[in-house]
């Protein structure tokens, strides 16, 4: 069976990803990867989620995928030995030469997207290094997936939805060419998914079109003040959903959702549709069909449009912005929960209506999605309620105090 690998930026996410079906994770450990403005986890924190993982049965995977300096790589290796004691499963490496020490603890190294694994001969080298498995490049085409995996003496892993970087595998230095701040340390700003202005030299017309697309028009947009406006640095999302079957029959060990840099209902929501449709392939694959609910689904969180990638074509389209169909609203906070009547107390600071949406995060909660069918204050039945009050609501799932609680507010994308 092919593993459903999730993205786990901090606790909350951890227990989110879990509870909705991944057999594996993976996170961060601060200075080492490369989502830096991601929570992250500390060292002192691998045990707990050891712990929490195993409750699942699931697989645990420390990224430590950035650029290693000198120093970096000396500080990673004298940490190998407290990684190692937290039963950590392995590591996932941007750096074969920590390969071996990696091995010699009794963890498995993975190897990074950030190597740009493109061909067998690499996997056949990384085998005698000592690597179980590389996550291979996402410029490669599915039939090239393939075909590697097929010759690979190693597992490999792809990734199945989400964020795509302009630059090849992740190598860019646009952040750190404007700001300073590298991508390849892990420390993005993402210029190149803001809204830039275009401007051309006069009389410059020698502009070569090598793509095979033929209207180039959705590459800018006219504004109020005569210039033009482009997000072409900016790919749209990833999204294999309806590709599943395909997927699965290429072979590959893995399929990884990207986003350790969301919010726990993304990686609660996406992980909960790939789950039932790996699972529903793999139990009945004559039977199989695309629900078209799935993506209606992965819609209702942040995306940026949705495409396919390298899989079956070069991409061309750019993105817009956040294309999800909710705004997340901070409402409230969970006062108490009465497991007897199931029920949660929570205060509020917004207004809340019967029929209403809402999500509440915790640390141990995970991410829970909700509509208000039941509420009362001082145990009498209201249909609404207004901001600055307590009020009781019905809920099966159990919820705890300090959760955080959110309106899910319906986006308007025509605006």
């Amino acid at each position: 069976m092919v593993e459903l690998l999730a993205p786990a930026g901090n606790f909350i996410s951890l227990r989110a990803v879990l509870e909705n079906g991944a057999d594996a994770v993976y996170f961060g450990l601060d200075d080492y990867n490369m989502r830096a403005n991601a929570k992250n986890f500390s060292l002192d924190d691998l045990s707990e989620v050891s712990k929490i993982a195993n409750e699942y049965g699931a697989k645990t995977y420390l990224c430590t995928n950035v650029i290693l300096n000198e120093r970096l790589a000396g500080e990673l290796e004298s940490n190998l030995e407290r990684i190692s004691a937290s039963e950590i499963d392995g590591l996932i490496l941007s750096d074969i030469g920590l390969i071996d020490k990696t091995v010699a603890h009794g963890l498995e190294a993975h190897i990074s997207v950030q190597e740009n694994v493109t061909n067998s001969y690499t996997l056949k080298t990384l085998k005698k290094l000592g690597a179980k498995r590389a996550i291979l490049s996402r410029e490669l085409s599915l039939a090239e997936i393939t075909e590697i995996t097929e010759k690979s003496p190693i597992e490999t892993e792809i990734f199945i939805h989400g964020a795509i970087c302009m630059a090849i595998s992740g190598r860019c230095f646009l952040s750190y060419g404007l700001y300073g701040r590298s991508a390849n340390c892990g420390d993005c700003l993402q210029p190149c998914r803001k809204n830039w202005t275009l401007t051309y030299e006069e009389g410059d017309d020698n502009v070569i079109n090598f793509s095979d697309v033929e209207d180039e028009t959705f590459l800018i947009t006219g504004s109020d003040d005569a210039s033009y406006r482009t997000n072409f640095f900016s790919p749209k999302d990833m999204c294999m959903i309806e590709h599943i079957p395909e997927l699965i029959e290429s072979g590959v060990a893995s399929f990884k959702i990207e986003g350790r840099a969301r919010s726990p209902d993304y990686g609660a929501m996406v992980t909960g549709v790939y789950r039932q449709a790996i699972d529903d392939y793999e139990n009945d694959s004559l039977n199989y069909e695309v629900k078209s609910e799935w993506m209606d689904e992965l819609s209702s969180v942040f995306n940026r449009g949705f495409d396919t990638n390298f899989y079956f074509s070069t991409p061309f389209e750019r993105s817009e912005d956040n294309q999800s169909k909710y705004i997340k609203k901070d409402i409230g906070q969970v006062v108490n929960y009465y497991s007897k009547v199931k029920a949660a107390e929570i205060r509020i600071w917004d207004d809340l209506a019967l029929g209403d949406l809402i999500m509440i995060q915790g640390r141990t909660t995970g991410s829970i999605t909700h509509t208000i069918d039941s509420m009362q204050i001082e145990g009498e039945s209201v249909s609404e309620v207004s901001r600055g009050c307590n009020v009781a609501i019905a809920i099966d799932e159990k919820v705890r105090q300090n959760d955080f609680v959110y309106k899910l507010v319906e986006r308007n994308n025509d605006d």
